[in-house]
């Protein structure tokens, strides 16, 4: 399913969508810069067919904040979601168990990106997000996960209980990150898994709570109550890679 056309800012975001092989049909370039990682996007450019303007500061000003674009936009085809059969063929096609991060409700888009970004360096397989009250794929999102939003998978499901429950049947185990549950390093997170992470202010929801197999906490020794949601995302993540890479 196709959301949304956009314009990508900033270098990192646009070299990485180029290279990825997303359609990208133009880049705007600042008249002038010629510094290394600007170079790099002109070659990748030229190497791509992909059409570049070299336009004035303040037209790249009006597109994206000066401290945004870095002195390149790219205006790119829409970003597509795939199905959740799609992310466990992913992970079948890498011959692994599966590792699917689902977020319950993430309404900030910076915190949508980062989770894309550790999932991507974290070696999961894809990212299912509800189609209701969450952040979708924006070039915000895009621009935060620095370039990883062009090789995770992510879905879109109604319901996230429902589709726990229709992964279950598939073999997979749940875990959600919560203060209340037993430390992280006393679960055993290896085998196909699904990380479930909450709202950035209530938490995983109690319904979906109950579906999970694990209830983990990080171990916190400071004054305040909770992380960030992406911060814990991923923190969790690479207790499972550690886990996992113990068990082999």
């Amino acid at each position: 399913m196709r959301d949304f056309g956009d314009i990508i800012c900033g270098r990192n975001s646009v070299l990485e969508a180029i290279r990825s092989g997303n359609t990208v049909d133009k880049v705007l370039i600042v008249k002038g810069n010629n510094s290394g990682p600007i170079n790099t996007i002109i070659r990748e450019c030229k190497k791509n067919k992909i059409i570049i303007e070299f336009s004035e500061k303040q037209i790249l000003d009006g597109i994206c904040d000066e401290s945004k674009h870095q002195g390149v936009v790219a205006y790119v085809s829409p970003y597509q979601y795939v199905e959740v059969e799609d992310i466990l063929d992913n992970a079948k096609k890498k011959g692994e168990d599966a590792f699917i991060i689902l977020l319950d409700e993430i309404e900030d888009p910076h915190n949508l990106g980062a989770i894309i970004r550790t999932a991507n360096m974290c070696g999961a397989h894809g990212v299912i997000i509800p189609k209701r009250r969450a952040a979708r794929l924006t070039s915000v999102v895009a621009k935060t996960s620095a370039g990883a939003i062009n090789y995770t998978p992510v879905a879109k499901v109604t319901n996230i209980s429902k589709t726990i429950e229709e992964l279950k049947e598939q073999g997979l185990w749940f875990v959600c990150g919560d203060m209340s549950g037993d430390l992280m390093y006393s679960h055993n997170l290896t085998g196909p898994i699904g990380l479930v992470i909450g709202n950035e202010g209530s938490g995983v929801s109690p319904n979906i709570v109950k579906k999970c197999d694990f209830v983990a906490a990080i171990p916190t020794f400071g004054d305040i109550d909770s992380l960030n949601a992406s911060v814990s995302c991923g923190v969790l993540s690479y207790e499972i890679v550690r886990q996992r890479m113990n068990a082999t």
